[in-house]
């Protein structure tokens, strides 16, 4: 059968079931023997397919990528803020607004550059040189010019440098997880397994970019370049793309919204004050600028910035890093998390949960390899000592193991097999100290655990010089070479393999990986141990141990948190099907919880697949495939999606997700630079601070547009009326700036940082359908504007008509009273629906107390300061007049919680 001749060629060879194809075929498919191909050959292979690398991706120019920040309506919108100041002569003004645009434009740019890192992430996993055989000798060469049909050899601790079939193993064992999600190494055999088999069965095949934990292989290259698996992710996060944020949507909307009553109102007046009230031309245009100017809401998304920015920093104290902006907000919409299980859910480390032996069930406490912990039986705290065979078997486990366990600045650190780790952990909470250990049972010989043969066997020899073989691993095969087993008083009976075969099938049934240990007396002489001499049988088996990779204490409560804030948690791993079901009941996700394994999706049309990513709780044995289908299911729901992981085969379903969360500690890089968000502590429970504080910002902005808008809108018909009705304007548009200015960066700043409302975490996540203005603002805006508007028209025609005063007495009064209204309304925000005198909420914030302080110095400065009478024409105020300004304001606070009582009563 002759070789592919072309990329296309090679691109179908290497989706062919290679798993399921026996080594012999693979070697002849591509032409090769055991010595391996020529140098010629392989040039010439090379040139044909391309190096064994993944493509970087096109950029896009550093020029066009920041002009494209600019094209945003919120941009516009300060634009032509900054046109109507500079039209007006106020170039500070048009300098401070522009110098808005540039930081926003500057902040989106940055985090833009960063996202691009993603996909270098993943070339960097592939590894730099491999070990192949060209004419018969073995040569190290750079990975990239590997081919289809090298020979590779693997030892422990290499990088696989391409999808491999294997041809020889040797108790080789593979760590897949960051491609798989398989917790522990898989181990590796020649055989040919189902076509159908998931990514993480495929235990004749080594992939690219994963690691070799143990033993050695050999196995010859089918599939190079992009054309791997990890090259299939590299491609499929290529082609995802991130989606709009509903905020970003929602501010887009809004603008453009905005921008349209603004022209139109503006342009209205205009008309309305030249044709029919017969103004001056120069005038009219004044004031609609003036108009235009007041309804501007140019604070808005700097205020919008910085509520993001400082959910950033609360975050990053609870250990959230956020890499975008906008990403804080989304994590308060979020409606359900699809969570990997390992290293995520789970602790990324193996535990001992359960010690069976004949009789006896005995429970173990404490997770992953911090020894701290105890043994229950019947659920009542035991003393290991008082249980001769539980010892033994946790001493049968610590000797006949090749694992480290040690403290290193206060965190234990395994070194070794997992399960090895455990093993020792376990032993260790029993009060067994392993250098002790040895030292009284030094070991003679072992023999290695090989994949074969399915254990791991030890000889020992006491120092009165009596020898034991000490033997651990697959139950079936420990149970076949066992004849008897311990009993509860140390003695021994004979075998029950039927009771063995139901406390094995129950342990399973709880997601627990199995292993048995036994042991047997030999003779003092024996020095050297052999499989024959194993294999002759005659043990006494001891126990079976339940290990699972538990899950995080924290998790379990992040879950509990996560639900009853109406947020779905689903699992979806590349783990076994009844582990993960197992885990999802442990961590609360419910009991009987529907699993779905990945080859059931694999049929599944769109309709269906959205039916099981709503029904079924725990996805397993999933593919980077899958997970991007549920998540792109999902999102067809309607529903906003975070997705968490750690592996690489996670990525393109973060950069997928509503928002992607990537652990810190042990996540790949390809994960951490395809998400929004990093977890520095790899902590599940960091998720629903994170969407609580995400709920916050929400609610922080929207308390800045309900300051925002009906402030503006009250003095944009202090214009429009005085207009309307032919008197003077009570507002210049210079002291519309002025008032603009100082409650921009004085009280609506002030929302920005606002503590969270009570309740936060209690109430469902919002529909990302509802719009940003909801019926409720859409009657508070206006209902504050036009008290704004009364108070602020009513005093100045009074301080006109009835006071005979001064037009710029009567203007400085107006503006005064207008920003007393504002700064009472604020504090009503301090709860957007509840009232704030009930538990004094309203002194719980500081921000809003201390810009109220400012403001007040500000506008004392601003109506008495001489320089500032000149500069802005106002003058200062008799002492006489500020009790009117002050009760206006008292009465809009009052007016505005006695509206949430009544809109409470009305609707509960």
């Amino acid at each position: 059968m002759n070789t592919a001749t072309d990329s296309n060629s090679h691109n179908r060879i290497s989706a062919r079931d290679w798993h399921a194809r026996s080594g012999e075929e693979a070697l002849t498919r591509w032409r090769t023997e055991r010595q391996g191909l020529s140098a010629d050959e392989a040039a010439r292979r090379l040139a044909r397919y391309g190096p064994n690398s993944l493509a970087p991706p096109e950029k896009t120019g550093m020029v066009h990528r920041f002009l494209r920040h600019f094209h945003n309506v919120l941009i516009y919108i300060l634009l032509l803020a900054a046109l109507g100041t500079a039209l007006l002569g106020h170039w500070v003004d048009t300098g401070v607004i522009l110098a808005v645009v540039l930081i926003n434009t500057l902040i989106g740019f940055v985090q833009e550059g960063k996202a691009e890192k993603a996909l270098d992430a993943i070339r960097d996993m592939l590894s730099p040189m491999a070990v192949v055989v060209r004419h018969g000798q073995r040569r190290e060469v750079p990975a990239g010019e590997l081919v289809p049909g090298d020979i590779v050899h693997l030892q422990a601790g290499d990088r696989v440098p391409a999808d491999l079939r294997l041809l020889e193993v040797k108790n080789l064992r593979i760590e897949e997880a960051a491609l798989t999600g398989e917790s522990v190494p898989v181990d590796k055999a020649v055989e040919p397994v189902a076509t159908d088999a998931a990514l993480g069965d495929r235990s004749c095949m080594a992939f690219s970019g994963t690691l070799v934990a143990f033993g050695r292989g050999v196995g010859v290259v089918v599939a190079t370049g992009a054309h791997t698996e990890i090259g299939q992710i590299s491609r499929m996060l290529g082609e995802v793309h991130s989606l709009q944020t509903p905020l970003v949507r929602q501010m887009e909307q809004f603008g453009r919204w905005l921008a349209l009553v603004i022209i139109t109102i503006s342009a209205a007046t205009f008309a309305f004050g030249y044709w029919v009230q017969s103004y001056p031309l120069d005038e009219m245009f004044l004031a609609a600028v003036s108009l235009a100017v007041s309804t501007i809401p140019e604070g808005l998304p700097a205020i919008m910035t910085i509520a993001l920015a400082i959910g950033v920093q609360k975050m990053a104290k609870r250990n959230a890093i956020i890499r975008r902006l906008p990403a804080v907000e989304t994590l308060g919409s979020v409606s359900t998390i699809c969570s990997d299980k390992t290293g995520t859910l789970t602790r990324n480390e193996m535990t001992v949960r359960t010690v069976i032996t004949a009789g006896q069930r005995f429970e173990v406490t404490g997770v992953g390899y911090d020894p701290r912990g105890g043994f229950l039986l019947a659920g009542k705290d035991v003393e290991p000592d008082d249980h001769p065979v539980l010892i033994e078997s946790l001493r049968a486990g610590l000797l006949c193991n090749d694992a480290v366990l040690h403290e290193r600045e206060g965190a234990w650190v395994m070194e070794g097999d997992p399960t090895e780790g455990a093993l020792i952990t376990a032993a260790c909470k029993a009060g067994l100290v392993t250098h002790t250990e040895q030292e009284h049972l030094p070991r003679t010989d072992v023999i290695p655990f090989d994949s074969d043969h399915k254990f791991m066997a030890s000889l020992h020899h006491d120092h009165q010089g009596h020898g034991r073989v000490l033997l651990k691993g697959a139950p079936e095969r420990v149970l076949e070479l066992c004849r008897h087993q311990r009993t509860a008083d140390g003695g021994h009976t004979p075998l029950d393999p039927a009771a063995w075969q139901q406390y094995m099938e129950e342990t399973a049934a709880r997601g627990e990986r199995l292993l048995a240990v036994a042991t047997r007396e030999i003779e003092p002489d024996r020095r050297e141990l052999t499989y024959r001499e194993v294999e002759t049988g005659g043990f006494t088996l001891l126990a079976l141990l339940g290990i699972i990779d538990p899950p995080r204490e924290e998790a379990v409560y992040a879950v509990s948190q996560c639900r009853e804030a109406g947020i779905a948690v689903k699992m979806i791993t590349g783990d076994h099907l009844v582990t993960a079901r197992a885990i999802g009941e442990q961590l609360g996700m419910g009991n009987g919880i529907t699993a779905i394994a990945g080859h059931e999706l694999e049929g599944m049309d769109e309709a269906a697949l959205r039916e099981a990513a709503r029904r079924a709780g725990v996805f397993a044995r999933t593919t980077p495939e899958h997970k991007l289908r549920l998540v792109e299911a999902l999102q067809k729901e309607g529903r906003i999606v975070a997705m968490t992981g750690d592996g690489v085969n996670d990525a393109p379903a973060l950069k997928r997700a509503d928002v992607g969360v990537a652990m810190g500690r042990k996540g790949t890089e390809a994960a951490k630079e395809a998400a929004e968000m990093v977890l520095a502590d790899d902590n599940f429970a960091s998720i629903a601070h994170a969407v609580e504080e995400g709920r916050t910002v929400y609610d922080n902005i929207r308390k800045a547009i309900l300051h925002t808008l009906p402030t503006n809108a009250g003095q944009s018909l202090t214009i429009i009326m005085a207009i309307i009705m032919g008197y003077t304007l009570p507002l210049t548009p210079v002291q519309v700036l002025w008032v603009n200015m100082v409650t921009s960066v004085t009280l609506a700043m002030a929302l920005a940082f606002e503590p969270a409302e009570p309740g936060v975490m209690k109430r469902p996540p919002r529909s990302p359908d509802a719009p940003l203005i909801s019926g409720f603002m859409l009657w508070r805006i206006p209902f504050v504007a036009l008290l704004l508007w009364a108070g602020t028209f009513w005093h100045f025609v009074w301080m006109e008509e009835v006071a005979g005063a001064s037009l710029e007495l009567a203007r400085t009064v107006a503006i005064n009273t207008l920003v007393a209204g504002q700064a009472f309304y604020l504090l009503n925000l301090r709860l957007i629906h509840q009232p704030v005198l009930i538990g004094l909420e309203v002194f719980r914030s500081r921000a809003m107390w201390t810009a109220i302080g400012i403001l007040i110095i500000l506008q004392l400065t601003f109506t008495f300061a001489p320089f500032m009478n000149a500069l802005f024409g106002t003058t200062a105020i008799p002492a006489e007049h500020w009790w009117r300004i002050l009760l206006f304001g008292l009465l809009v606070f009052i007016i505005v919680e006695a509206e949430k009582i009544m809109i409470k009563r009305l609707l509960p």
